[in-house]
């Protein structure tokens, strides 16, 4: 894992190393509700590798359970993209600029988990 916890405002966890191990015990911790997603969306990608003999649905897997851990282990930043997420699906404005928002958010989060 890399960066340590800083304080009230800094990450819950340390940024995991990108395994599907690594990934699912931050998920336990800062998520636990989602670890079944998790193995399903693993258990789907493994066998989609092996039918496709193609390693695309295991990167797939890696990167979405990064990006959702980079943003989760930041309450605030989490919450923030879970508003923005909830304005959209209401559909009551103009989404432009809240999807512009959402987009920063998983491309900070992306950077973040080096992908």
């Amino acid at each position: 894992m890399s960066v340590q916890p800083d304080g009230p405002h800094g990450p819950l966890i340390p940024m995991p190393d990108l395994t599907p191990d690594a990934l699912r015990a931050a998920v336990s911790r800062i998520a636990p509700s989602r670890v079944p997603a998790l193995t399903q969306h693993l258990f789907e990608a493994t066998t989609n590798a092996q039918q496709t003999q193609s390693l695309a649905p295991l990167r797939a897997f890696v990167h979405s359970w990064a990006v959702f851990v980079a943003i989760e282990r930041y309450p605030d930043r989490a919450a923030r993209l879970h508003e923005l997420e909830r304005i959209v699906d209401a559909g009551d404005q103009d989404p432009t600029e809240v999807i512009a928002e959402i987009q920063q958010i998983r491309e900070a989060a992306e950077k973040e988990a080096g992908l």
